[in-house]
């Protein structure tokens, strides 16, 4: 982590000329560490920012320096979003479609973290491999997926694992983090995950921390069980002794409701013991995941994907099966809070709530969670959290900004915005907006802080010697663009995004260019 200096003091005048390929003049920098913005100037060579401040540029090899006048805007890190499922959506990077990034490089995102929630590939030279080969827009930095590795080792069975199956997975981590990966993501309750108990999530922490990894969850529970569920993830850090990321910090429920104020406080109270113990969020009153995950309990869910639509046939099951969706629906006002986000078996759902749909169709609400179950499932967008939460969390310094989203294209589904307007809607819409914030803390808590969460080297700051991910911005025009009704909208106000020292947006217009790259973590050396 960087030393509290400001950026004023980190500013000197240098002595001589300073060879750089771009200069950005006039602009008020923010350096990511939380001070506040300052004018100066910015000068890049390379892939590396070489000067800041005041200082004489000169010309390289290439020829004189490109001047850009940012007089008017501001200049930040390039955003660093530490959860996002950018390899499992559709397109992923690694597909054609998916590999420019847009919904993100245009919210000025620089690097995306993968791996998230517990699923992703689990052979991470094989993943870099293909982002290398392929090109992406956005750097990359994977996470060993933790129910990818049990499912890999275990299938989708409801029961701890043997001796022999915590050794093949624990093998598999500490080769995933050989491989780069920066830490593994636990999804607790998606499949198989959802049946691991914590002694075996603290095993395999142990060997994510031998190899100087961090420890991220999408935590057992973020609705009434949230205190609980925020007590294991600080058991699993303290004792596999690594630093604990909570995912996507919320209080999902009316239920839970008021609850971030306890969950602030149990993470505030580990922090004053040594811990090394943060989250992150995205700033909006609705998530989003699996039809199947919010509201089929996750004792129906074991076994392979025909092993689940038998069980909708098993006159047996079936009424009990009934009962748990509509005991779940309760607390989500029979179908009211769900909009289908995506489904493919009905395309004309998408875009609707499930009590709409149900009226429309004249039939229970049970009924039409089943046949979507029964043809697929479907992603939803679930209007589960109050704005009083969001904001509470929004202002701890120990919260960073992430979307939880996926690479998007334009289409006829209906997804959750935060894909193509997080950055912006924290920043320009809660911070230079309504001054919810101080901006040099919004831009920290997608900048800097998220650096220092993932232990990422020479990224996350406006620093000489740091590489060149950066983002100019018009706090006139930086806001999102992307609503619930109309989600496939990109954000407005990035003037220019460099990645590695490239252009790949360039006078408000994208370039092209994919000059990201996977980002490979050092693990630690195995003691000989």
């Amino acid at each position: 982590m960087l030393s509290s200096l400001t950026l004023a003091a980190m500013l000197t005048v240098a002595a001589d000329s300073i060879p750089c390929d771009l200069v950005l003049k006039n602009a008020t920098l923010f350096d990511g560490t939380g001070s506040p913005g300052v004018r100066g100037d910015l000068g890049i060579r390379g892939e590396t920012i070489v000067a800041m401040g005041e200082f004489s540029p000169a010309p390289t090899a290439k020829g004189m320096p490109k001047i850009i006048d940012c007089s008017n805007w501001y200049i930040a890190p390039g955003f660093i979003d530490l959860h996002t499922h950018c390899d499992t959506g559709s397109p992923g990077l690694t597909e054609p479609r998916g590999r420019a990034n847009r919904c993100y490089t245009t919210q000025g995102v620089t690097t995306v973290v993968t791996g998230n929630c517990g699923s992703g590939p689990t052979s991470i030279e094989g993943f870099y491999s293909q982002l290398a080969d392929g090109g992406v827009a956005t750097n990359v930095a994977h996470l060993v997926p933790h129910n990818s590795v049990r499912r890999e080792v275990m299938g989708n069975v409801n029961r701890p694992p043997t001796a022999a199956e915590l050794a093949r997975m624990q093998a598999l981590v500490e080769t995933g983090m050989k491989q780069g990966a920066w830490g593994m993501a636990t999804g607790l309750i998606y499949n198989p995950g959802t049946y691991s108990q914590t002694a075996e999530l603290i095993e395999l922490a142990k060997v994510v921390q031998s190899q100087n990894g961090i420890y991220a969850s999408h935590i057992r529970d973020e609705g009434t069980g949230l205190l609980d569920a925020i007590s294991e993830a600080i058991r699993i850090g303290r004792e596999a002794k690594l630093p604990v990321h909570i995912s996507h910090i919320k209080a999902s429920g009316r239920k839970a409701w008021g609850k971030s104020a306890d969950a602030i406080g149990m993470i505030r109270e580990a922090q004053s013991k040594g811990q090394i113990i943060t989250a992150d969020q995205y700033p909006y009153i609705a998530s989003s995941t699996s039809l199947s995950a919010t509201v089929v309990d996750a004792r129906f869910r074991e076994g392979t994907s025909t092993d689940y639509r038998n069980r909708f046939d098993n006159p047996e099951l079936l009424p009990k099966i009934r009962a748990s969706i509509a005991a779940n629906l309760e607390g989500k006002k029979r179908g009211e809070t769900i909009l289908i986000a995506r489904f493919r078996h009905q395309p004309r759902w998408q875009g609707k709530r499930l009590s709409e749909i149900a009226a429309e169709q004249k039939r229970d609400v049970v009924d039409i969670v089943l046949e979507i179950e029964t043809h697929g499932g479907a992603q939803i967008v679930n209007f589960s959290m109050n704005d009083e939460d969001m904001r509470l969390y929004m202002k701890q310094p120990f919260v960073a900004t992430a979307s939880d989203g996926s690479t998007q294209v334009p289409s006829d589904t209906v997804p959750h915005p935060r894909s193509y307007g997080t950055f912006p809607r924290k920043i320009g819409r809660f911070a230079i907006g309504e001054k919810l914030i101080p901006v040099e803390q919004a831009i920290r808590s997608a900048s800097g802080l998220p650096a220092d969460v993932l232990r990422l080297p020479n990224r996350g700051y406006l620093k000489v010697g740091f590489a060149a991910d950066i983002v100019v911005l018009d706090p006139k025009t930086y806001r999102d663009q992307a609503t619930f009704e109309k989600p496939h909208q990109f954000s407005t106000g990035v003037v220019h995004l460099f990645v590695n020292g490239q252009p790949v947006i360039e006078d408000s217009k994208e370039t092209g260019q994919l000059p990201g790259r996977p980002l490979v973590h050092q693990a630690k050396p195995t003691p000989k």
